[in-house]
C-alpha cells in the first residue's frame, strides 16, 4: 500500500475553512485530519461539532478524527453522526480501550488508538489485533508548529513489528512535526499515514507540498 497523506485543518485558516477544504480536496490529499482538543486532557481547544459537521458538508475526503480528549467514548457516536469516517482515541485515557475500540467499529468507523510520546509501543500488545489504525505522536499533543520527536523513528519501527506477523495491514500514522524533510525517513520506519498540519498550510503552495509528500518514497 502507497502511503496516504492526511494534512490537519488544525493548521488551516479558519476564517477561511471551506476555501482551504475546497484546497484540499482538489489536491493529492487522501484523508483531511481533524484534530479534537478539550482543554482538559490536552491545554488547548480546539473544534466543536457545529465546525465538523460544517466541514463534512464541503469535504469529498474522509475526515480522520483523532479525539484528544477524556472520556472519548461519551461522543464517538456524536462524532461519527458528525462526518467521521475513521475515529482514534488516546490510549492514555481509555481504562476500557478494547471496548471504547468495539464501540467505533459497530459504528462503521475505522477504529485508531494513538499513543503520547511518553508510551511505550508494547502496551498495545494485548490489543494490536483488534485495531485499523495506530497513531503515534511525534510531538506531545496539543497545539501545533512543535519540534519533532527524533525517538517516533523507533516507535514507528516498534509498531511494525509488533504488527507484522498478526496484523499485517495496520495503518501507521504519525502525526507532529511531518514534512518533506522527513517524510521519507517515516515511511521507512513503517509509517504509511503522514498527517501534516504546518508544512502544508504554511507553505506558498499547500497543493504542491501534499504532492511532495505523497510523492516520497
Amino acid at each position: 500500500m502507497h502511503h496516504l497523506i492526511a494534512p490537519s485543518i488544525l493548521a488551516a485558516d479558519f476564517g477561511n475553512l471551506q476555501r482551504d477544504v475546497e484546497l484540499l480536496n482538489q489536491s493529492k490529499a487522501d484523508w483531511i485530519h481533524v484534530d479534537i482538543m478539550d482543554g482538559r486532557f490536552v491545554p488547548n481547544i480546539s473544534f466543536g461539532f457545529p465546525v465538523i459537521e460544517a466541514v463534512k458538508k464541503h469535504a469529498k475526503k474522509p475526515l480522520d478524527v483523532h479525539l484528544m480528549i477524556v472520556e472519548p467514548e461519551r461522543y464517538i457516536k456524536a462524532f461519527k453522526d458528525a462526518g467521521a469516517s475513521n475515529i482514534t482515541v488516546h490510549f492514555e485515557v481509555c481504562p476500557n480501550l478494547h471496548r471504547t475500540v468495539q464501540m467505533i467499529k459497530e459504528l462503521g468507523c475505522t477504529a485508531g488508538v494513538a499513543l503520547n510520546p511518553h508510551t511505550p509501543v508494547n502496551m498495545l500488545a494485548d490489543i494490536i489485533n483488534d485495531l485499523d489504525l495506530v497513531l503515534i505522536m511525534s510531538v506531545n499533543p496539543g497545539f501545533g508548529g512543535q519540534h519533532f520527536i527524533e525517538n517516533t523513528y523507533k516507535k514507528l519501527h516498534d509498531v511494525r513489528s509488533l504488527s507484522s506477523f498478526s496484523n499485517p495491514n495496520l495503518l501507521i500514522e504519525v502525526d507532529g512535526g511531518v514534512g518533506v524533510n522527513n517524510a521519507s525517513r517515516l515511511i521507512n520506519a513503517g509509517a504509511n499515514v503522514l498527517v501534516a498540519g504546518n508544512s502544508v498550510f504554511s507553505s506558498a503552495d499547500p497543493a504542491a507540498t501534499i504532492s511532495q509528500l505523497k510523492s516520497a518514497e
